[in-house]
């Protein structure tokens, strides 16, 4: 009964935040402060095994997408993931947190099914994450560089991960 009340508090959460934040916020208006270690949070993939997302920290940068099936955003942001994706997949870790609101593990492989989506998918199905990175809303990206450190958050449909990702790539 408890986790239910979270569940219904986090996604009633993620919808006022979802009506409140338009498409255009620019980085660092939201979210974990840039410069703070990245939190080692353990989620669970979409066969419900454990990920620590500490074996990706720290050790080469790092990209992640909160993301849900349902978020028009999330889907005009897709081709720009997929072009940072083709462009650093080797030297960068890419994970999508499907944030778990209004979704089912199914409904999330089978859309993982048809669009194959370019990163690691993981279920926050607690809000473990979504809480530990202050992610208010689906389109919410961290990117974390290879010391551990968030390098750059942002939101909605025109944020510029892009130039963020090729500064962490570059950066010793």
């Amino acid at each position: 009964m408890r986790e239910a009340r979270q569940l219904l508090c986090l996604g009633l959460g993620v919808a006022v935040c979802l009506l409140a934040v338009p498409p255009t916020v620019a980085a660092q208006d939201k979210g974990i402060a840039v410069g703070t270690p990245a939190p080692a949070v353990v989620l669970a993939d979409l066969k419900g095994q454990a990920v620590d997302l500490g074996q990706f920290i720290g050790k080469r940068p790092v990209m992640l997408e909160y993301w849900a099936t349902w978020c028009t955003v999330c889907a005009k942001l897709m081709p720009r993931v997929r072009a940072v994706h083709d462009k650093y997949g080797r030297s960068v870790e890419f994970v999508g947190i499907n944030v778990a609101v209004n979704q089912t593990v199914d409904r999330v492989q089978r859309y993982a099914a048809i669009e194959k989506p370019p990163f690691v998918i993981l279920y926050d199905a607690k809000g473990a994450s979504a809480r530990a990175y202050k992610a208010s809303t689906t389109s919410y990206i961290v990117i974390i560089d290879r010391h551990g450190k968030v390098a750059y958050t942002g939101v909605g449909t025109e944020q510029q991960f892009e130039d963020a990702l090729a500064r962490v790539v570059a950066a010793p």
